[in-house]
């Protein structure tokens, strides 16, 4: 099979896009004669008195012109141009096709209606109290280039401002709930009279009832008056009040009177015929114990006794979802004898819970390829045993076995790894641990304790046999909505080198770097990462993500280690063992704007330190840059040290380009293209380094002039999203190689081209 010639496709592709681009220039020429393209409107505010926040009020009236313009595509109109191409006698499946994705109806100035978006204007700015303005507009048409534009021209009064807010007489013992409420309020004397603000102060109200237990309250029951007799400089006194006939059930406070959980919960099943188990104040309802009620308990935040919460109902509900054990959490609340007294009433709380599947297999079949030019297949098997202890415990025992042969690389082509390796992981929904921890202290989410155990085989033909064997013990936590907690105080990992070849030995001796990070066979430490998650967010403008990582190891084991005659290093159990600290961070921002389009950015800083038993970092623990998910114009692994020329003919072998410093900076441009077909405009930086001196490495120290040594490169992508599931194409070609002489680093090679494949986005 012939070799792709990316280089070529790189540059008809970009040929191509400047075909279509200059297409779709030329729309003039199907405009009817009689019509002109509207290209939209503008506001311009006239005021007698200066304006604050003018812009923001601008754009407010901006966005009520009707009717929207056609939208461009980098100053092109894409859209209108097909619509026009399929209106042809002929006009050809590629051109219909299109139209169908991109196609987009003209709007003419015929369109236009300017007597209603007057009548809009005026609307807006009397909500923002600006009584009594006045709207103009005029359209501007030029014939020769067949388009048309409006302008609305409001004049704006002196806005009406607030002088008192207070509570209009009220009925007890709503009132004594509202002045507090009221008291707090951001609407302050002064503030310009503003309808949204009002809206919000009802609801923020209505929030702030509910939480003291107004479980039947609403803010349609809430309403203002504004009075602006005792006032001749447009101020008013805003009073807030009841409205008439407010049913009296919306204004009593309700207690919960009883809890009801029915923890095995099914609509076929009949509930009467279940037990009742009374634990801690609540009922536990369910057939033959399916969940433990001293496990559950802790999961509900809702108490007998206590006044009725929207937010403690929330907190119950979504810190049940969190257990891996059901599939919907459903609570329900109904009023018992709800009129008992003037002041109170109760409700019963019924939390249903229907569990998913005890057991589930999970099977995965891929096809991989990477950058290194292995490809090859792989299988996976995982199997769960959810609720394994009648506690919320899930069991996932997992097997997997992978392929790879090298199909091109000169005198590599033809090496095979296999990988074979089995895993088994238990998680409990609590803290296990030898001592007692209060569950009080983690109010948003209750954490997870998470055990596992693994195994796994490599063989690499030709060179060695890897056996490695992983065990952890560990906690994760949610201590809010963005922030995440993992720690494992017990995290060990074990590799024996078997059966090495001569040529792999010989590769050993003449490279002391990577065989010293091969005779650390044993790492016991500990690990701890922080997230803080903002793009779980994903209606705002700006978005932040960050994580980091601490990882250190030997400390506690060095306790016992043992010093043998004629060795430096210590053995624990006569194996050698490791002894780093390593910190990474990695920040990202996400700049969200127009439709589906964002700026995302991101920085990753890294760092190891081999001290004590380690001259160098376990090759496990060290750092790699190239590759799909960093510098895409680089083959994976493949970047550095430093200026380091590694694989000078872009064979490939078994054997990563690392390092214990790591720096990348990446920018990207996402935006869509039709239906779920994205694409990216992007840029990688990075690289990494050594903190010491390597013979065998020259030129991958890390000093001052670091920042001259980074890989660059640049790129376009394709991506397929379904639904949260990318399917990444990205194209990208150096123009920055620390590998080449300094006079000669930058030069865009866009005829070397890389393509890269990869699932999910890189950042």
């Amino acid at each position: 099979m012939g070799k792709l010639d990316f280089g070529s496709i790189y540059t008809k592709v970009i040929g191509l896009a400047i075909l279509i681009l200059l297409q779709a220039c030329s729309i003039q020429k199907f405009i009817p004669e009689d019509e002109l393209l509207y290209t939209g409107g503008t506001v311009d505010i006239v005021s007698d008195t200066i304006l604050k926040n003018k812009s923001e009020l601008t754009s407010v009236l901006e966005e009520v012109i009707r009717p929207k313009p056609n939208s461009k595509l980098l100053g092109m109109n894409l859209g209108l141009y097909y619509h026009y191409k399929s209106r042809k006698e002929k006009p050809g499946f590629l051109n219909k096709w299109l139209n169908k994705q991109l196609g987009q109806k003209p709007v003419y100035r015929s369109d236009v209606e300017t007597f209603q978006v007057e009548e809009l204007l005026r609307n807006r700015l009397e909500n923002r109290g600006f009584f009594y303005s006045q709207a103009s507009s005029d359209v501007i048409e030029d014939e020769v280039k067949k388009r048309a534009s409006a302008v609305y021209t409001v004049k704006v009064p002196t806005p009406y401002r607030m002088a008192t807010y207070q509570l209009d007489t009220l009925s007890p013992p709503i009132y004594k709930e509202m002045i507090s409420s009221v008291a707090t309020s951001k609407l302050k004397p002064g503030i310009r009279f503003n309808l949204a603000a009002l809206k919000l102060e009802r609801e923020r109200i209505d929030g702030e009832l509910k939480e003291k237990g107004y479980y039947n309250f609403n803010p349609g029951f809430l309403i203002f008056e504004a009075d602006t007799n005792q006032y001749k400089n447009k101020r008013f006194d805003l009073f807030l009040k009841l409205k008439k006939d407010v049913p009296k059930a919306a204004i009593l406070p309700y207690t919960i009177d009883k809890v009801n959980i029915y923890a095995n919960y099914d609509l076929e099943r009949d509930s009467l015929q279940m037990d009742i188990t009374r634990f801690n104040e609540k009922n536990f309802i369910q057939e033959n114990e399916f969940f433990k009620p001293k496990h559950l308990d802790p999961f509900i935040t809702i108490e007998e006794g206590e006044l009725y919460s929207p937010i403690i109902s929330k907190n119950t509900a979504r810190r049940l979802s969190t257990i891996g054990a059901y599939k919907f959490v459903n609570i329900q609340y109904k009023e018992i004898d709800s009129m008992a007294t003037d002041s109170t009433a109760s409700l019963e709380a019924n939390i249903y819970l229907s569990p998913l599947n005890k057991r589930a297999v999970r099977a995965e079949l891929q096809a991989v390829t990477k950058s290194n030019n292995f490809a090859g297949p792989a299988f996976g098997l995982t199997f769960s045993n959810r609720n394994f202890l009648k506690g919320g415990e899930t069991l996932n025992t997992s097997a997997n076995v992978g392929y790879e042969v090298q199909v091109a690389g000169g005198d590599q082509a033809g090496l095979t790894s296999i990988v074979l390796g089995a895993k088994s992981e238990l998680i409990f929904p609590r803290v296990i641990a030898p001592f007692k921890i209060n569950t009080d202290f983690f109010e948003y989410a209750i954490p997870k304790t998470k055990t596992g155990i693994g195994v796994e085989y490599l063989s690499r033909s030709q060179l060695y046999t890897l056996l490695s064997g992983t065990a952890q013990f560990g906690y994760t936590w949610n201590a809010n909505r963005y922030v995440l907690h993992e720690i494992n105080p017990i995290s060990i990992n074990y590799t024996r080198l078997l059966n090495t070849s001569p040529e792999f030995e010989l590769i050993l001796e003449e490279n002391s770097f990577l065989q010293r990070s091969f005779e650390q066979q044993f790492i016991s430490g500990l690990t701890y990462s922080f997230t803080y998650n903002g793009m779980v967010d994903t209606s705002k403008k700006h978005q932040i993500f960050l994580n980091t990582t601490f990882d250190i190891a030997g400390n506690s084991i060095s306790l016992f280690g043992q010093q043998q005659e004629g060795v430096d290093s210590k053995t624990f159990l006569g194996t050698e063992y490791a002894q780093y600290a390593k910190v990474d961070a990695d920040i990202r921002y996400h700049f969200n704007f127009g439709k589906d389009q964002k700026i995302a950015t991101r920085l990753f800083a890294g760092y190891g330190y081999a001290y004590g038993n380690s001259e160098v970092l376990p090759f496990i623990k060290q750092y790699y840059s190239g590759g799909p998910y960093s510098v895409r114009a680089f083959r994976i692994r493949s970047l550095g040290p430093g200026t380091y020329i590694g694989d000078p003919d872009g064979t490939g072998t078994f054997f990563d380009q690392s390092g214990n410093i790591r720096l990348e900076a990446n920018i990207e441009y996402r935006f869509p293209i039709f239906g779920f077909l994205k694409g990216a405009v992007f840029a990688d930086a990075g690289n990494i380094w050594l903190s010491n001196e390597n013979p065998q490495l020259p030129g991958g120290k890390f000093s001052s002039s670091f920042m001259s040594e980074l890989g660059m490169g640049a790129g376009f992508g394709l991506r397929v999203d379904v639904q949260g599931f990318v399917i990444r194409f990205d194209l990208a070609a150096p123009f920055h190689d620390p590998a080449l002489e300094e006079n000669n680093r930058f030069d865009f090679r866009v005829d070397e081209p890389l393509l890269n494949f990869a699932i999910g986005y890189p950042f």
